[in-house]
């Protein structure tokens, strides 16, 4: 299907952030090295990185299952896909599967089921019923999710939700909804559990997928 207005929006941001965007990611490493942890992965699986971007996600997630597993990617900005095409590209030369896909998380169609999903600072998509729904629809029952982003602060730090709205625009169409932002897919998922990153400004949630259906 034609992407839609938001997805020519976001696509036109990472267009303007390819060149520099890994020198961005720096403070988020952790956050990213903890989801992975919590992915659970074991030698032989299949991993999901949904909005890859640039591919930062790869090489942990590939020792994760070894050259037995596989990793599962797309991203739908063509600037970003180039990256980490790249990326893909030398892991592979190294024995490990990459499977990865130029295609909006509306459209994408993975070529099997992952055993984990890894969703790092996906805002967009975990705020669009139906890339959730697309997504969801191709999930088992019992996959574990990882979900990490930004969030408005407690009400108490209210004041300093401007802050997190700025740091959150450039990258996303959905910059507002950050109350909540896992509120959409939290009902597919059981024994789902969020704690703060970035003194109150982040999240982690993870789970496994109990039910997919029409996220709304």
């Amino acid at each position: 299907m034609p992407p839609t207005a938001e997805n020519l929006q976001s696509i036109e941001k990472y267009t303007r952030r390819a060149a520099g965007y890994d020198a961005t990611t720096g403070r988020t490493w952790p956050i990213r090295e903890r989801c992975i942890a919590l992915m659970g992965l074991r030698s032989g699986e299949t991993a999901l990185d949904v909005g890859c971007g640039t591919g930062l996600s790869f090489e942990l997630l590939a020792r994760a299952v070894d050259t037995s597993g596989r990793v599962l990617a797309f991203e739908q900005s063509a600037a970003m896909h180039e990256h980490a095409a790249a990326r893909a590209q030398a892991l592979r030369s190294l024995g490990y599967r990459i499977d990865l896909q130029l295609a909006s998380a509306e459209d994408v169609r993975l070529p099997a089921s992952p055993d984990a999903v890894l969703m790092h600072y996906v805002h967009d998509i975990t705020r669009t019923p139906s890339a959730l729904c697309n997504l969801l629809a191709q999930w088992l029952p019992g996959t574990r999710v990882v979900i990490a982003g930004m969030k408005f602060f407690p009400w108490w730090l209210a004041p300093l939700n401007l802050l997190a709205w700025l740091k959150n625009r450039p990258y996303n169409v959905r910059a507002a909804e950050l109350h909540r932002p896992w509120s959409l897919i939290e009902p597919y998922l059981e024994d789902f559990r969020v704690e703060s990153t970035q003194c109150g400004m982040g999240y982690i949630g993870h789970g496994r997928v109990v039910s997919t259906g029409d996220p709304r």
